[in-house]
Order: C-alpha cells, then structure tokens, then sequence
C-alpha cells in the first residue's frame, strides 16, 4: 500500500477545519479585486455553476475567515447540494506527451489536485495528509489501496478540462473517491476513475476500522446514498487482478526512486506507480496504441532507497469492458491488454499489481 499526498475521504481525504466549518453550500472560492468585489470570469462561470450564489450565501453568512488567494484564484468549487465539487483545468504544454495530448500521468495528478482542493472548500485542512482531528489525535493516515481510470478521450495541450469529484463511504475501513472528466468545450464525458483508500496507523502500520468519530467528521460531507462514476454490472473497475508469477513476457529492471517521486512523509507518490507499469509496455504498442484504462491495487508502500523491478505479462482470453465507451467497443478487436507486476528487486515481494487496456491509435 502506498501513501499518497492527497488522501481519499472527502477532499482526497478528510481535512482539519479551520476553527470554524464553512458552510458546505458557501465555499467561497471567488477570484476578488482588491477592494473585495467578487470578480467571475466567463470561464469561471462555466466551470462553477454554484460559484456566484455561494458567494453571495457566505457573505449573507458573514464572519469567517477570508478565502486565501489560491482558493480565490481557483476555477473550482463545491456545487449547490454541497457534496461534490467540480474544478477546471488547462492542459498546459508540459503536461502533454508526443502526441500534443494529456498523459496519463497528468490526469491521475488532477485527479489528486481536483480531491485536495474538495477536501479543503469543506473546511478541512491539507495539514497531515488530510487527516481528521480524530484521526490525528490517534496516530491514523490514509493510504491508496485501489485506483481504476479510464480515458475516453485524452485532452490535448490547451483543452480546459472539468472534473467533478465526491467520496462516499466504502465499508467499516475505508472510502471510495469518484471522479468524471468532461471537456468544458462541449460537455462530453471523456473520462472516470474511481479508487478505494483505507485508514492505517501510521505507527505500526496495520490497517484499521473507520471510528463513528472519525465518521461522523468525514461522511457529513458525503452522498446519503451510493452515487457511482462506474454503475455498470461487471463493470473494469471491479474486476479482480490475479497473482502474477514469472516469467514476464516484458519487464524493465532497476529502476529507482527520483528525489521529485517521493511526497511529503519520504514515500513514493502513486502517480510514480503509474510511470514505472508502463515503462515495461513494448515499444510497439506506445507506438501503435494508446492507453484506455489502468487499474492498479496498492501493496505495498515504496521509499526512496527501493530498487524496483517493473514486469508486464499478456493477458490472453480476456473480454475487455468498455464501460460505456461507445468509440472504445467499436474498436474492440484492435485492443491490447496486459498484467503488471511491480516488485522490489532484493527479495521479490510485490509492491503493485495492475492491469491496463490499451486501444490502437487512429492514423
């Protein structure tokens, strides 16, 4: 299992509050003049429906603390009902690969930014890996145990992407986080992802139970009932990853932490996680195909020191889900699907096990 920056819960995670909770209707994330007049740019507007109207509902509140810059500056906030929270984001040049479009390792890093950003406009705080009071009192982290994302439709270099994302409870010891991504351009739905994180002591790190404590500070800020990014029976998200044993069919040796991998606690971040899998996909499947989907279940946790081996293994017989994705099932005859194994390379145990799909580039 790995330790992220940005934990499950409600923002990624559960948050500290400031002193006072805000409001979950009036998060106030306004971009402001210098004399405090709420300024909402068009794009502003398009990408936070509820933005204004907050706004105004804090105010009318009034007291508070004031929003800091960044949250002012931010083109993202809670919606109306207070239980999701949508951000856009401009795909810049350095977040695109060599076919001018996102990586994958781009959207998996929205994703975390769009979840900390949540956690922080329901009044907690990034202070602890976004820890609750309870939990830090008791010594408790997050950390990733599941990720599943899949892309429909990568954004290239200057799309404005808009992603909403909520987390609900995932049985007595962890949470669920769900994101959709749309293109703001026209609303379509070009990607989802889902992941499960569990609460660990951070001392003798085994995993623990959600306390009501830490519940009653968490899920208030919840869905009551179970909304899915993936609703779909039997849907890629669920499917299970098998034990994987040798030989791979592919495999890339010896690869070792960079300094920029490791997050705030010394850990490997699991967007790195990412980056190793697909540093053993063979060449001429990045050259011919892109990637669909990736599902990666968290193990172990890595640190700086580790040397990893990645190993990649063709899975053959398997009906690829699509999830929805009409474009995709069109095309289902022209997919690649593979397994991964990420292991340490002194004694063999498994860091990361993972699946990933992968659909041939249109020429």
């Amino acid at each position: 299992m790995l330790r992220c920056h940005t934990p499950p819960q409600c923002g990624r995670t559960p948050l500290r509050h400031h002193g006072r909770r805000e409001s979950a209707a009036a998060p106030g994330v306004v971009v402001r003049c210098a004399r405090g007049a709420p300024q909402v740019s068009g794009l502003e507007a398009a990408a936070a429906p509820g933005h204004v109207a907050a706004t105004k509902a804090a105010k009318a509140e009034g007291g508070g603390a004031r929003p800091s810059l960044a949250e002012r500056l931010r083109l993202g906030s809670l919606l109306e009902d207070g239980l999701s929270y949508k951000e856009s984001f401009i795909v810049r040049c350095y977040e695109v690969g060599i076919n001018k479009t996102a990586t994958v390792e781009t959207i998996a890093n929205l994703l975390q930014e769009v979840g900390c950003n949540h956690a922080q406009s329901v009044g907690f705080s990034t202070d602890g890996f976004a820890t609750t009071t309870t939990m830090r009192k008791l010594g408790l982290i997050w950390v990733t145990n599941r990720m599943h994302i899949e892309i429909y439709k990568y954004p290239a270099w200057g799309d404005v992407v808009e992603i909403e994302t909520w987390c609900q409870e995932d049985g007595r010891i962890g949470t669920r986080r769900d994101w959709i991504l749309k293109d703001l351009a026209n609303g379509e739905v070009i990607g989802r992802a889902t992941s499960k994180w569990v609460m660990m002591s951070q001392n003798t790190r085994r995993l623990q139970r959600v306390s009501d404590d830490v519940r009653d500070e968490v899920f208030i800020h919840c869905p009551k009932t179970p909304r899915l990014a993936f609703p779909e029976e039997n849907n890629g998200s669920l499917k299970k990853i098998p034990i994987l044993s040798d030989p791979a069919q592919y495999s890339r040796l010896g690869l070792v932490p960079r300094r920029a991998d490791l997050d705030m606690n010394q850990h490997v971040n699991n967007v790195t996680y990412i980056g190793w899998v697909l540093e053993s996909i063979p060449q001429d499947i990045i050259d011919t195909h892109e990637l669909q989907t990736i599902t990666l279940d968290y193990r172990r946790e890595c640190q700086h020191d580790d040397i990893v081996d990645s190993l990649t293994y063709i899975e053959e017989g398997e009906e690829k889900s699509m999830n929805g994705s009409a474009s995709a099932a069109q095309h289902k005859e022209e997919q690649q699907q593979f397994l991964h194994c990420l292991r340490f390379a002194r004694n063999g145990d498994e860091i990361n096990r993972g699946r990933t799909v992968w659909r041939k580039l249109a020429r």
